[in-house]
C-alpha cells in the first residue's frame, strides 16, 4: 500500500466527488473530526489516501450513473475491498449495497448484500428529523456516544438489516441507521449535520483511521 500523506496527525482522507449533491459538508464536518480531507476524483490520490468515504445525496440511480461517469464507481469497490476504512454516509452508504427499490434495474456497487427497501408504509416520506440511535452490538464507530444519541437524517429508503447492523433507529418500526463490518462502516444517517453526536462519531472514525496509518 502507498503510505498516505498527512497534516502532523491528520490522516489523509480521500471524499470521493463525483459532482452530485453537496458533497463538502461531509468533508468539512472530517475536518473538524480531525482529518485532513480532500473532496477528490483523482485516481492516485484515492489511492494513496488512509482512508475513503463515500457521501451521498439524491437518487440512487442519479447517483449510481455520476459514479460510472466520473469513473470512481470501481474505485469506490477497490477502496473498500482493500483493508483500509470506508465510510458510506446516507445515499452513500445506499450505493454500497446489490440495488434499491428507488431505481429499479440499477445495480449498486455491491459493497454489502441485500437491496434498499422503501421505509414502512404508515410513516412520513421522507423521513426528515432527527432520531434516537438505538445500538444493537458494540461498534467502534458508536463507542462513547451519549444516550440518548439524536442524530439528523433525510431519507425513504434503508437497508435491509443484517449481520452487519451496529445501529436501528425507530421509524414505524426498527430502521437499519449504521452498519460496520471490519473496515467498512455506514451511517444511514447524515453525522456532519448531528451537531456533537456526529463529530464525537467520525472523531471515532478518523481515530481508527490514524491508529492504522500509525500502525
Amino acid at each position: 500500500m502507498i503510505p498516505a500523506p498527512s497534516t502532523g496527525d491528520r490522516p489523509l482522507v480521500a471524499v470521493l466527488d463525483y459532482e452530485i449533491g453537496n458533497l463538502r459538508s461531509a468533508q468539512k464536518g472530517l475536518e473538524r473530526a480531525g482529518a485532513d480531507a480532500r473532496l477528490t476524483a483523482d485516481p492516485g490520490l484515492i489511492a494513496a489516501a488512509a482512508a475513503v468515504v463515500l457521501p451521498g445525496v439524491g437518487a440512487f440511480g442519479r447517483c449510481m450513473e455520476a459514479l460510472h461517469r466520473t469513473g470512481l464507481a470501481d474505485i469506490a469497490v477497490d477502496a473498500a475491498a482493500s483493508g483500509r476504512p470506508f465510510l458510506g454516509i446516507c445515499v452513500g452508504m445506499q450505493l454500497m449495497y446489490e440495488g434499491s427499490d428507488e431505481s429499479p434495474g440499477v445495480p449498486g456497487l455491491d459493497i454489502q448484500p441485500g437491496t434498499i427497501r422503501r421505509l414502512p408504509a404508515g410513516v412520513k416520506h421522507p423521513q426528515m428529523q432527527w432520531n434516537i440511535l438505538r445500538p444493537t452490538r458494540p461498534s467502534a464507530l458508536l463507542d462513547g456516544l451519549p444516550d440518548p444519541a439524536w442524530v439528523y437524517f433525510v431519507h425513504s429508503y434503508a437497508a435491509e438489516d443484517g449481520d452487519d447492523t451496529v445501529a436501528h433507529c425507530d421509524y414505524g418500526g426498527p430502521v437499519v441507521a449504521a452498519i460496520e463490518r471490519g473496515t467498512v462502516s455506514a451511517t444511514q444517517f447524515h453525522p456532519e449535520k448531528s451537531g456533537d453526536v456526529g463529530l464525537a462519531l467520525l472523531a471515532n472514525w478518523v481515530e481508527r483511521v490514524r491508529v492504522g496509518v500509525a500502525a
